[in-house]
Parts: structure tokens; sequence; C-alpha cells
């Protein structure tokens, strides 16, 4: 078992966010059910947006479709912020997409020397190259709440701080420490806000990020795989995004758009497989 960083400090993390801040209220706990759920009560209750919570340990935390998402004690953090957004809903498909931009961002920044090997994968994975392959860093949730003044987005992201190999939720996972990187909680969510703040404002007025999505994600270039389910798979060259964030695929029968879907990459260019 690795030894647990210190726990993560607000007043450190609201120190070291870029003035003026998008984040009006950061608060750490130790411990909770869910970083989502609660701040979904925090929305319903009237909170504005801007509001961020960070958690040592979730109890009940989740990912998409429900899977649990389980570390012990202080090896990884929950991160979930609360979005008032006043774009169409067909628009916030995107949220997920900057939260794993700002991740990435956030761990290059904080670990420069290691930046090339943290690479970012349609539509939101984060993942960490090394030996004997990449791993995944963090989870990514974003879910709509129904509030008394309108619709909020909650998004709630899990980041693998530092866990050993036998504490990892699936092989296929990493931690920061674990791929020897910076493993500050302060200066990681800290980071993380700041990107998805200023990525937030961007897609607030353009309801879209394309452009510098594409810049940033490896699976763009790649021959890929994409399985759509336990029979069916795709294979193609992805040349893109459309403005919504589903990914374009070049196959034989012209190019394709996949708004769901698990990606596999091909060929080995430095990017994640």
């Amino acid at each position: 078992m690795t030894t647990a960083p210190l726990p993560a400090d607000a007043g450190r993390i609201r120190a070291a966010l870029a003035l003026p801040s998008f984040w009006t209220l950061v608060h750490t706990v130790a411990e909770t059910g869910s970083t989502n759920r609660d701040v979904a009560q925090a929305a319903q209750e009237g909170m504005p947006e801007g509001y961020a919570l960070i958690s040592e340990h979730q109890t009940a935390g989740r990912g998409r479709f429900e899977r649990r998402w389980q570390a012990p004690p202080g090896a990884s953090v929950g991160l979930s912020v609360l979005l008032r957004p006043t774009r169409p809903f067909t628009d916030w498909s995107w949220l997920a997409l900057l939260a794993g931009l700002a991740v990435q961002r956030a761990v290059r920044v904080t670990s420069p020397q290691a930046s090339g090997r943290v690479v970012l994968k349609w539509p939101n994975d984060v993942l960490i190259q090394g030996e004997p392959g990449p791993g995944k860093l963090c989870g990514i949730l974003c879910e709509r709440v129904e509030t008394p003044t309108g619709p909020a987005a909650v998004l709630g992201v899990g980041i693998n701080i530092a866990l050993a190999p036998e504490e990892l939720p699936v092989p296929t996972a990493t931690s920061l420490a674990g791929a020897g990187l910076n493993a500050d909680k302060d200066a990681v969510l800290s980071g993380v806000l700041d990107n998805l703040a200023e990525l937030y404002q961007v897609w607030a007025q353009r309801g879209h990020l394309r452009e510098a999505y594409g810049r940033e994600c490896a699976t763009i270039g790649q021959d890929v795989r994409v399985q759509l389910d336990e029979k069916t798979n795709v294979l193609g060259r992805a040349v893109g995004v459309d403005e919504s964030g589903a990914l374009q695929v070049r196959t034989h029968e012209g190019v394709r758009t996949f708004v769901a879907g698990d990606v596999f990459h091909l060929r080995p260019t430095g990017a994640a497989q």
C-alpha cells in the first residue's frame, strides 16, 4: 500500500486559483457518499454556479453507467462542481469533454517533465503513458439536475492520486504517484479548476471547443476500432470531432460519426492505446 499524500486544503487551493476566479466557493470534506449527489442537492437548494466540492473519500462514488468508483481514503480525490449553463441542452455533451481536457492540461503543468506522457483519448479519458501500457487516471461523470430556477449541471471528476497496483480499480488504471507524476492534490485541483473555468466560459460563448479539443485529443489521426456493442465494431481513422463533440471516423464507407462507443487505438504513435 502506498502512503497517501496530504489531504486537499481548500485555503491553499483558493489561494492558487487565477483571479478573478469563477469559483466562488471551494469546500473540502474528509468523506461523503458522493460529491455529485451533494452538489446536486446544493443546486436544488439554490446554490449558484461556481461551487466546487472536494472529498478525500467517497463511499458511494459513481462513474458512467452507475459503475462504482472506490479507492482507499486519501488515495484518490473526488471533485464535483456546479454549473448553470444557459446554452441549449444539446450543447451540454461538451461538458464532460471539457473536464477531460482540463485534467490533462492541469497534469501537464504540474508534471512538466512528463507532459508528453499525458494524453487525452476521446471522449474524456486522461491516460498516462508508461509500462506495460497506458493507464487511465480519472473518471468523469456529468449529470443534469432539475432545480427550481432551471436545469443545472453537476460535473464530477475522480482522480487517482496515490494507489498501489493492487488498489487500482481495474488493471488498466493508474495514479499520479504510481506513474511518477506530481501528486500534490492542491496543485492539481487548482489547475483543474482554473482550466475548467476557462474552457467553460469559452464554451458558454461558442457552444463548442472543437478546435482546441481537436489539437489536444490523441485519438484524432489514429487508426481506431470503435466498439459499439459486444458484436459490432467499426474500423477506420479518426479524423476529428464535430460541433457536438462526436467522433468522426473515416471508414471504407465514408465518414461516420459516433456519439458513444469504446474506442481503441490500433497503431502506436506515442498516443494512448
